[in-house]
């Protein structure tokens, strides 16, 4: 159970009392060992190179993360709300709350639903994480989820986006949810003595989220855009859109999803993109006091901009895990996961370093693009 700590209003200042409410403190404790690998092969000389690593690892299972949050009733059906959720390092000790990028917000709500304002998880990434049976992380995240995420494609705000003002749908609509969020790029619009004027939307996030949950079905479909670089010469625009599905049968949960994240490039003189096709299937099978984890995700490149040398390049990822719940709050857990790489695709989870430039470069340097790597994870999780 969440510990709550309740503040009262006892204190009075210039003769008015504070409005009752509560705040409380929550988070979670994840660590594990990890293994990785990953294994590139020369299409020249046809020899192969491997990284590994061992490594204890946090977020295997769950983020770890500490949090505050807390309500104000206003009457009247309002209420104010704040949160701010700090990611942890629980596996080294070296971050602690020094900053709150996970999510800060704070919101008014009501009968007409709820408007929160700061940082927080972006309409689009919702559908991935939600119709993921690993839920985006450790070893078992859809790649749909990372490749969207890569920093080949420099989306700074597919995740989470800061600056928000957001609008969600209220909860009593018969099981339809819905949001839509506006990230401002806070950049500065400057006019010079000439009367030029001169601007930048690069770091704005627009994006809505609409869907239908009732029963055992959970469906909803996202879209969002993120100005990644606009200047004079060029503007980049990463763009996506994806439909998610969830099905509980009780026996089964069934988690299906597709993705299609287009990086944009207009240099003013032709207009290209790069194209990432994506699609997720996935189930959970309740065990006793614990859950069995299955998906199988791939992604399809179309770098038309940027461009990769193989022929229809491809990656996919299929992942098997175990969750057993010791209680509600603490559980271990192990995951497997295995990617394959076709055709110049060089996707290799965290051996980031395995990656290489392609066919391009010879030479008895060149070492290849990543045709594999595996993952494990083995841990404990404890929410509080």
């Amino acid at each position: 159970m969440k510990k709550s700590l309740t503040a009262l209003a006892a204190l009075t200042v210039t003769g008015l009392a504070c409005a009752q409410s509560s705040v409380t403190l929550f988070g979670v404790v994840d660590a594990g060992v990890s293994y990785q690998s990953a294994t590139s092969r020369n299409a020249i000389t046809g020899i192969t190179s491997k990284q590994s690593q061992w490594s204890l690892a946090n977020s295997g299972y769950n983020s770890s993360r500490i949090g505050f949050r807390g309500t104000e009733d206003l009457g009247g059906g309002l209420a104010a709300s704040f949160w701010l959720e700090a990611p942890i390092t629980n596996d080294d000790g070296a971050n602690g709350i020094a900053n709150f990028n996970r999510r800060s917000t704070v919101s008014l709500s009501g009968g007409f639903g709820e408007v929160r304002l700061g940082r927080d998880y972006t309409a689009t990434f919702w559908n991935d994480t939600v119709f993921d049976p690993f839920g985006t992380n450790g070893s078992g995240t859809n790649v749909i989820s990372t490749v969207g995420a890569s920093t080949g494609i420099g989306n700074s705000n597919y995740t989470r986006a800061s600056n928000m003002v957001a609008y969600f749908l209220p909860p009593n609509l018969g099981g339809f949810y819905g949001q839509v969020q506006y990230s401002l790029n806070e950049n500065v619009r400057s006019t010079d003595v000439t009367g030029t004027t001169s601007s930048s939307s690069a770091g704005r996030y627009v994006g809505g989220r609409f869907g239908y949950a009732n029963g055992p079905l959970d469906i909803a479909l996202a879209a969002g855009q993120n100005v990644a670089v606009d200047t004079t010469a060029l503007t980049r625009k990463v763009q996506t859109v994806n439909l998610g599905a969830s099905y509980d049968f009780g026996p089964v949960k069934l988690f299906g999803e597709l993705s299609n994240v287009q990086n944009k490039f207009d240099t003013g003189l032709a207009n290209t993109h790069d194209s990432y096709k994506g699609y997720l299937i996935g189930a959970s099978v309740p065990v006793g006091p614990g859950l069995i984890r299955a998906s199988y995700s791939a992604v399809r490149y179309n770098e038309g901009a940027t461009g990769l040398y193989g022929e229809d390049p491809r990656v996919n990822k299929l992942a098997l895990g175990y969750v057993h719940n010791l209680s509600k709050r603490t559980a271990l857990y192990a995951t497997i996961a295995r990617v394959s790489n076709r055709n110049d695709a060089a996707y290799t989870g965290s051996l980031t370093a395995a990656s290489t430039t392609g066919y391009g470069t010879t030479g008895v340097g060149y070492t290849g693009l990543p045709k594999s790597s595996t993952g494990y994870d083995f841990g404990i999780r404890h929410a509080f």
